[in-house]
């Protein structure tokens, strides 16, 4: 009969300790869960960043973009190599200081060591011609839209 009380007794301390581990597991993985998920989003909405670039236009006119959307060469479109696609960036040409804002529609480029292809009417705007460097800074979809009409009405 003690050895039937030691034996449940053993049992239920060893349960109750795999419990206890592997409650602290889980809550120490949604920590470090959420201490991932917190570094990528602040690294995916880091402040600006220098970019090499160029333009697209006539040979992929009417083609369809990554997004599915058709390509419109005189759109304020991107393509760009990571940034989500239909989100929104300023891109600033800091030899003029031209600044737009461009939807990420498909992706790119794939030549040399460029990071984002403009559209044909984004580059003539930031005044790029061939290959460029530009700043590229992350907007939130209502920062897009509200710089868009401010630029359609002025």
């Amino acid at each position: 009969m003690n050895k039937m009380i030691l034996a449940i007794s053993v049992l239920f301390i060893c349960s109750y300790l795999s419990t206890a581990q592997a409650s602290q597991h889980r809550s120490s993985h949604k920590v470090a869960k959420h201490a991932v998920t917190k570094a990528h989003k602040n690294k995916q909405h880091s402040n600006n960043h220098q970019a090499t670039t160029s333009w697209y236009g006539a040979k992929f006119h009417g083609k369809k973009t990554a997004s599915g959307q058709t390509f419109d060469m005189y759109a304020m479109t991107a393509a760009h190599k990571s940034l989500p696609l239909l989100s929104y960036v300023k891109v600033t040409n800091p030899k003029n200081h031209r600044s737009i804002v461009v939807r990420i529609t498909d992706r790119g480029a794939f030549h040399g060591k460029r990071e984002m292809d403009l559209s044909y009417a984004a580059a003539k705007k930031l005044g790029i011609q061939g290959l460029g460097s530009v700043e590229i800074t992350p907007v939130s979809s209502n920062e897009a839209l509200s710089s868009m009409n401010t630029n359609k009405r002025g």
